[in-house]
């Protein structure tokens, strides 16, 4: 099985594809030199993007919203109302449900830094304001980080400093925040980095220059914001074939030059050839 190619640079011609995936939300790049994504049922596909071919490689007993992976190669998975840990065999345990007095309702997506916390948004549900962002200790102990944004949180990246985490808030309105990290840990106030109207903005992810990809759940477009602060279209599927609901996205490959995105609204994954790299992520050894 491959996966589909659409040659993107700035005409944005678009290639070939291949599919397979059931319906598939979240993509993220490995330490193990895999990328991997999941499925409506469940599934956790594992990706050989240079030879351009998937297999399932584990089951999660929801739907996958976001993932990501350590430094030893375990991952970690948004799946119904609660985070999952894989060992390496794709056999998965419980990583957190939420506190003892607050419930994960919607876990979305996971990020870790650099120290090995792994940070989730709870999306909440859709239109009741009531999302949230957890902070996982190494080893599952949970606490809610921000009570902010509330409006359906959804993707998240660490700035290249480290020191900010930028959020995907799918409404009210659709835009892009961030929130300071202090030196010990805890959340400053969000800030509204740009307001994208008529859009859900759903994926983010960091070049090595510090320009900000923003992939949206509607219209099928990923923007991108540079530095100065321009936003410009990346590329839009008016269609919404080659692109259908592109939501997370991920620089992947050994160069990180890769970028691919999840289609929600299809069966494959899409790939952009961009002149540029991403920026690393953080795969700490827990």
């Amino acid at each position: 099985m491959s996966i589909l190619d659409v040659k993107s640079d700035v005409s944005y011609c678009v290639g070939g594809f291949g599919e397979g995936l059931d319906h598939p939300e979240c993509i993220t790049w490995g330490s193990d030199g895999y990328a991997y994504a999941g499925g409506e049922g469940g599934q956790i596909y594992r990706i050989d993007v240079e030879n351009n071919h998937f297999e399932q490689f584990a089951r999660a007993p929801n739907f996958v919203g976001g993932l990501c992976q350590d430094g030893s190669g375990s991952l970690y998975i948004c799946s119904g109302n609660k985070v999952y840990k894989t060992d390496n065999d794709g056999n998965l345990t419980e990583y957190s449900v939420g506190t003892p007095d607050v419930a994960m309702i919607g876990p979305n997506y996971p990020a870790f830094d650099k120290n090995g916390n792994l940070y989730v948004t709870d999306s909440g549900e859709w239109k009741k304001d009531n999302g949230k962002i957890f902070k996982i200790s190494p080893g599952g102990q949970t606490e809610v980080w921000s009570e902010f944004p509330k409006t359906f949180p959804n993707g998240i990246c660490f700035s290249p400093s480290g020191t900010d985490l930028y959020v995907a808030v799918s409404l009210n309105p659709p835009r892009i925040e961030k929130i300071s990290i202090s030196e010990t840990g805890e959340a400053g106030p969000p800030e509204t980095v740009i307001e994208i109207p008529n859009s859900v903005p759903d994926g983010l992810a960091f070049d090595a220059d510090a320009n900000l990809y923003i992939s949206c759940y509607r219209p099928d477009t990923i923007f991108r914001l540079d530095t100065k602060g321009t936003l410009e279209v990346l590329v839009h599927d008016y269609e919404g074939t080659l692109m259908a609901a592109p939501t997370n996205i991920a620089f992947c490959g050994d160069n990180l030059d890769d970028l691919l995105s999840a289609n929600l609204g299809r069966w494959h994954i899409s790939r952009y050839a961009l002149t540029t790299v991403g920026l690393p992520l953080n795969y700490p050894v827990l």
